[in-house]
């Protein structure tokens, strides 16, 4: 389908940008993203009035009180106003990576705002100059903010010199930025030929859940060999990033890696430790359950790749309205303000669900104006992409409760973004095993389209986060040519999935897939937020309504307080392999009453 086609009435949403501008060339547009510009500018020289920067330890006087106010409520009016104009432009450039207009826009913006970084960066020295306690004992201001401040006079601790910073922050656009760019670009307009018919990449793994075998089989194979055209850009972008990403961490006094998402995340190294231990124990469980289904669908020697998320038993397929209608369904199970925000998504055409060319996979959530966001997704009929529209949406649902938190108090960590998501996620699975009742295909396919969604963030994530720590490691000695990334790749499916998948068809380049590692370990806090959204879950299921009455100050808080302080709410510790365990056995159960049912069930693909 063309631009210039008219769009089947049935056909999922595109979203609207409008009400946040009217056009890249309206005078609104161009209005702001200029003062935003100047507004940075006239920061930097104020900053240097004020000698707001790293130096010797200082005393906390009504002037030094009256600069921490100045320049937290000039960064809180900042970064709104930044938020909005950069949502708008990833909106654009997310859904069409032809549109020129659209990727000048946002370079030129990503200019007139990289100074900011650097400005970021002044203020966390400057507090690391102060007594913090004493500043926010004589200001209001500063205590509102003390979690984000605190941070940053914790991160100054990881900085380079001021030039050094400037000059990093400045080289990142084009640098880091751009090689992530390059790869959005790149597989945004990748296409691959099945069975004849050119189709986008985002369509092509789409049809991994199709309920024809051949058919599937059929895009995993043009997918790989869609795959072999890039590889070496892909390649030459991710090694230039990880080699950035090493140099300004040995320059920052990182020693690891990994250590900077862990602050970063505010979780310790024996949290994440917790976590691994449970999760590494739980792998021989998700194998049982990966035979199972590759029996089921008559493969011997476990799945192919191109099955792990197959459709089995007697699956739904949706309508985008019945997807909407059922998510809203769910929802209500918990709340009426959670129902009601689907109805705002639908109505103010939050959400952009069309799989199309120049549009980019997977689906992300952003938040655009104070509880206002936009949902991009791409839906393809499956359970697994109504689950995900409701992931999607839980997202929504938590910067809806954000949308008084000034912005420095809504900086959320990833591994707690995920909280909302994974909770809106498991509401929807309760809901579909309840309402399948005695319908064994049904429940058959029920259970496996949740199953094999945690495996993707249980054992997936798994693999994804072997192959980087290995990727960071050897890019210390060098460049990694493509051979050697496909080779670590599939040594680290090898250690995830073991005799769960079939060793003849695994996916060697799911390191050029997956735009993540264009963020330092974007893939563990995935299982933090499935664990610890299933955790919570356990405890709406212990008493609905004193959970209630704390969910959504939990939600609003996520930016006041580190992964411990916060789950201690609801009485979880996050540094007991236990509590991981637990979650983990919500699963591991549902693994056992899928294979119970695989095995006494006579539907078989064909």
């Amino acid at each position: 389908m063309t631009a210039t086609e008219p769009r089947p009435a049935d056909a999922p949403p595109r979203w609207d940008l409008t009400p946040f501008f009217p056009s890249l060339d309206s005078r609104e547009f161009l209005g702001l993203s200029e003062e935003v510009g100047a507004e940075v500018g006239r920061l930097q020289r104020r900053f240097d009035e004020l000698g707001v920067r790293a130096g010797e330890p200082l005393e906390v006087t009504d002037a030094v009180v009256a600069t921490a106010e100045e320049v937290v409520e000039s960064f809180n009016r900042l970064l709104t106003r930044m938020r909005r104009i950069g949502s708008y432009l990833y909106g654009h450039t997310t859904t069409d990576a032809t549109d020129a207009a659209a990727a000048g826009a946002l370079s030129r913006y990503q200019a007139s705002v990289a100074p900011f970084a650097t400005l970021d960066g002044r203020f966390d020295a400057w507090l690391a100059r102060l007594d913090l306690d004493e500043l926010i004992a004589r200001s209001p201001v500063a205590a509102d903010h003390a979690y984000a401040l605190q941070r940053g006079a914790d991160a100054a601790t990881h900085q380079m010199t001021e030039d050094q910073e400037d000059l990093a922050a400045e080289l990142a656009l084009t640098g880091g930025r751009a090689w992530a760019k390059l790869h959005a670009d790149l597989t945004a307009r990748l296409t691959a030929t099945v069975d004849g018919e050119v189709l986008p990449m985002s369509v092509v793994r789409g049809l991994a859940t199709d309920p024809d075998p051949a058919r599937r089989e059929a895009a995993y194979h043009a997918e790989l060999e869609a795959w072999d055209g890039v590889t070496v850009p892909l390649a030459a972008a991710l090694n230039a990033f990880k080699g950035e990403a090493n140099v300004l961490n040995r320059r920052r006094g990182w020693d690891d890696a990994l250590a900077p998402a862990l602050v970063n995340n505010g979780v310790t190294p024996e949290i994440l430790g917790a976590m691994q231990e449970a999760v590494v124990a739980s792998l021989p469980a998700w194998r049982r359950y990966l035979r199972a289904k590759a029996a089921l669908l008559g493969h011997a020697d476990g799945l192919p790749w191109w099955d792990l998320i197959a459709p089995v038993g007697t699956p739904k397929r949706f309508a985008w309205d019945e997807a909407t209608s059922s998510v809203r369904g769910a929802f209500a199970s918990y709340s009426g303000r959670l129902a009601g925000l689907v109805d705002t998504a639908v109505a103010d055409a939050w959400i952009d669900a069309e799989p199309r060319a120049g549009k980019v996979g997977g689906a992300y959530c952003m938040s655009v104006t104070d509880g206002v966001s936009r949902v991009l997704c791409n839906f393809d009929g499956s359970f697994d992409s109504v689950q995900t529209l409701a992931h999607e949406l839980g997202h929504a649902y938590h910067n809806l409760n954000l949308g008084e938190r000034t912005p420095m108090q809504r900086n959320t960590p990833m591994a707690l973004a995920e909280t909302a998501s994974i909770f809106c996620e498991t509401i929807m699975v309760q809901a579909g095993l309840a309402a399948v009742g005695d319908d064994v295909g049904g429940r058959l396919a029920l259970l496996d389209g949740d199953l094999s969604g945690a495996c993707q963030v249980v054992v997936d994530i798994h693999s994804r986060f072997l192959f980087e720590r290995a990727l960071s490691t050897e890019r210390l000695g060098g460049v990694l040519s493509v051979e050697r990334l496909r080779e670590l790749m599939l040594d680290a499916q090898d250690e995830a999935y073991g005799d769960g998948v079939d060793p003849r068809w695994r996916h060697r380049d799911m390191w050029a897939v997956k735009g993540h590692y264009f963020t330092a370990f974007y893939n563990w806090p995935y299982t933090f937020g499935l664990l610890f959204g299933i955790g919570l879950y356990a405890e709406f299921q212990r008493d609905p309504d004193r959970f209630r009455a704390g969910y959504d100050d939990l939600l609003s808080a996520t930016g006041l307080g580190d992964a411990a302080a916060l789950a201690a709410r609801f009485g979880i510790d996050v540094a007991d392999t236990g509590f991981w365990a637990a979650s983990l056995r919500v699963l591991t159960d549902r693994i056992g009453e899928f294979v119970d049912a695989a095995g006494s069930s006579d539907l078989t693909d064909s």
